[in-house]
């Protein structure tokens, strides 16, 4: 059975070049082409197509909002006749565009682009990847995979706030609405030494040197409103 592709971009002579190339490969059918996301998504319904060749930037609905849609239909009931229902399956997403900011890059791949390739991508990376993600895999360019890495680490690590006991986080919330130690201690009911401490320990999860620092980190994370601050 062949692969059938749809192929999604506002140009119609990069649709002409993809059309070709994808021709020429032994199992691959380009089902149709779309000019812009609204257009996709009917196509998407009307032909059915195994993997969909989407580009990001187009006119009314753009490429990570036809993503989504395809995602919301993927993820309800599913009706026959609706992508994602019981006789039609959703289609596979690769993103080939010239668009390649780390938040475009991630919010793509969260609502379930397979890969992610750069129009200036070799032939064969496309073909590779029409061929991968009909099968449900990835292709990613080197610079793509290391910006998801790096991604994917910064969310892995803790906000620094989270690190911070809960007691920590009031005596933090009190120097963020300019209380000295002898107010907290008195306020959160502790020694002054253990308030002491708290604010050492404070300063030291937050990286932070005083307590001024301190404060102003404690307001950028909203854990004070404004109109409470010193």
């Amino acid at each position: 059975m062949s692969i059938r592709v749809l192929i999604v971009d506002d140009h119609e002579v990069v649709r002409q070049g993809l059309r070709f190339v994808l021709e020429q490969e032994d199992g691959i059918e380009v089902a149709g082409e779309a000019g812009d996301g609204e257009a996709a998504l009917r196509a998407v319904r009307a032909l059915r197509p195994d993997v969909v060749l989407l580009d990001l930037v187009m006119p009314g609905t753009d490429g990570l909002g036809t993503l989504r849609a395809l995602r919301e239909a993927s993820d309800g009931p599913g009706g026959p006749g609706e992508p994602g229902g019981p006789d039609r399956p959703a289609p596979a997403v690769i993103v080939l565009t010239s668009f390649q900011e780390e938040d475009q890059v991630v919010e793509a791949v969260r609502l379930g682009a397979l890969s992610y390739l750069s129009k200036t991508s070799a032939v064969d990376r496309v073909v590779e990847a029409v061929r991968a993600a009909a099968g449900g895999g990835s292709v990613l360019e080197p610079g793509i995979a290391a910006l998801l890495v790096r991604q994917v680490g910064r969310a892995g690590r803790p906000r620094p706030l989270d690190t911070l006991t809960p007691r920590e986080r009031d005596v933090l919330g009190a120097l963020a609405r300019g209380r000295s130690n002898a107010e907290i201690a008195r306020d959160l009911r502790m020694g002054r030494e253990t308030v002491k401490s708290h604010v050492s320990s404070i300063l030291a999860k937050l990286g932070v040197s005083d307590r001024t620092q301190a404060a102003i980190y404690a307001l950028q994370q909203g854990l004070v409103p404004l109109d409470e601050a010193l």
